[in-house]
């Protein structure tokens, strides 16, 4: 959530059309529930372009089952590989401009989202969770955690980053701070820099509703 959110302050054109499309679906008279995820597919473009960039667990650790050979490496039966999962989901041979934020690129206007997420886990492309028998269980409760809590905190407030850099955006008045997206150290893709970030405009107060 710490990286969606940063992406979205980093580019304000997209958490504009995410907050018109929360308002189009959900209207003004109610906070966003989970149960509107499935009307929101720009909402769910964007953690999933999040997910792409930043998994949770870049490498993922699994036990061949028999002898084989990749690229011809000889890998010996019950041998335990690291899956590079962050290096897969920026691989150019998957993803067009692989390095840059761009949720549009889950949006097909020739195939519904599931199609789209079927045919990037037929071949591994997409796999922020893992693939397979040994997905990570947590996923759909990851997901719907994930999606309400993004929805909210767009629909509700304008964020203006605490520190950070600052620069003028295209189209949006005044300097705004962007936020630093290092990566941190450590076995979970972290941010070197925590997100730290106040919420400035009030659009929608859901105690009052």
């Amino acid at each position: 959530m710490q990286w969606t959110m940063a992406e979205l302050i980093n580019h304000p054109h997209v958490f504009d059309k995410l907050r018109e499309e929360i308002r189009s679906v959900v209207g003004s008279n109610r906070l966003v529930d989970e149960s509107d995820v499935p009307r929101l597919p720009y909402l769910q473009a964007i953690v999933k372009e999040t997910l792409r960039l930043y998994p949770p667990l870049p490498l993922v650790t699994r036990k061949n089952r028999r002898i084989c050979n990749i690229q011809g490496f000889h890998i010996p039966q019950d041998t335990t590989v690291a899956v590079n999962v962050y290096a897969i989901m920026r691989d150019p041979e998957f993803w067009e401009n692989p390095n840059e934020f761009f949720p549009e690129r889950f949006l097909s206007v020739n195939s519904t989202a599931k199609e789209e997420d079927h045919r990037s886990l037929e071949n591994f492309s997409f796999i922020p969770f893992g693939g397979g028998r040994r997905r990570c269980p947590g996923s759909s409760l990851a997901l719907n955690m994930i999606h309400a809590t993004i929805g909210a905190l767009v629909q509700c407030f304008d964020w203006e980053v605490v520190g950070g850099e600052r620069h003028r955006e295209h189209g949006h008045d005044g300097n705004k701070a962007k936020v630093n997206m290092q990566i941190g150290g450590g076995i979970s893709l972290a941010m070197a820099h925590p997100l730290l970030c106040i919420p400035v405009n009030v659009h929608f107060n859901p105690f009052t509703s």
